[in-house]
């Protein structure tokens, strides 16, 4: 049954990842941008938490690095894409190779480079429980937060007028805009909302779930991944 336990808080651990860069995506696709470059995001956030983990030393400056970093790329793709008329598609495929080649390129100064050790966290009374305990209650607090921000996510779209211009501006710009709102900007904040999301993804990956930055080489190609 222990190992059972392990497998599940495994799972949720690692569906943290996901849970937290599709809930940014999700905001993105609302308000009418899709943006494929959530992986070189992601990478460009799991490099800029690492580092500022290693010289602060503080997991929070590394997640507001990880989220900096995403909301800054996923910016310049907003500004590309909404105000320049590129090509969603192409430019958030070009992000993405951006974020690979970027990341390989900085984490060549942190191979191997240590973080502090994090503190192990368990909710008093409920991680004693056989079985269920270890497995639902000693998990880090970003696996329960992405829990809750799905559903307050769930909740602004579909329960709160800011959800509602939202979905509007996604569906049908053209009246939004007709009704007095500022559509491209509330476009632009949804991508970087989106990218900032997709930083924490990345940030909690490298600080988090695999705190070790290691060279790897796939399909004869150097780049920097991120040991399992």
């Amino acid at each position: 049954m222990e190992s059972y336990a392990l497998l599940l808080g495994s799972t949720l651990s690692a569906g943290t990842v996901l849970a937290l860069a599709a809930l940014g995506l999700l905001i993105n696709e609302k308000a009418g941008i899709v943006n494929l470059g959530a992986e070189g995001m992601m990478l460009c956030a799991a490099i800029a938490g690492f580092a500022a983990t290693v010289h602060s030393g503080s997991t929070l400056v590394g997640f507001g690095a990880g989220m900096l970093a995403g909301a800054l790329l996923a910016g310049i793709f907003g500004v590309l894409v909404i105000w320049l008329n590129t090509n969603q598609y192409a430019t958030g495929l070009a992000l993405s190779l951006f974020g690979a080649g970027f990341s390989a390129f900085v984490g060549l100064g942190y191979v191997q480079a240590k973080l502090p050790e994090l503190p192990k966290f368990a909710i008093p009374g409920l991680a004693d429980l056989p079985v269920v305990g270890p497995a639902l209650f000693t998990l880090h607090p970003l696996v329960y937060g992405s829990i809750a921000l799905a559903a307050v996510m769930v909740w602004f779209l579909y329960r709160t007028r800011a959800g509602l211009v939202l979905r509007a501006v996604g569906e049908s710009p053209s009246s939004a805009h007709a009704l007095g709102y500022p559509v491209r900007r509330i476009r632009l904040m949804a991508v970087m909302f989106g990218g900032a999301m997709c930083g924490l993804a990345g940030a909690y990956i490298s600080v988090v779930y695999t705190p070790l930055w290691v060279e790897n080489m796939v399909s004869g190609r150097g780049w920097i991944a991120l040991a399992l």
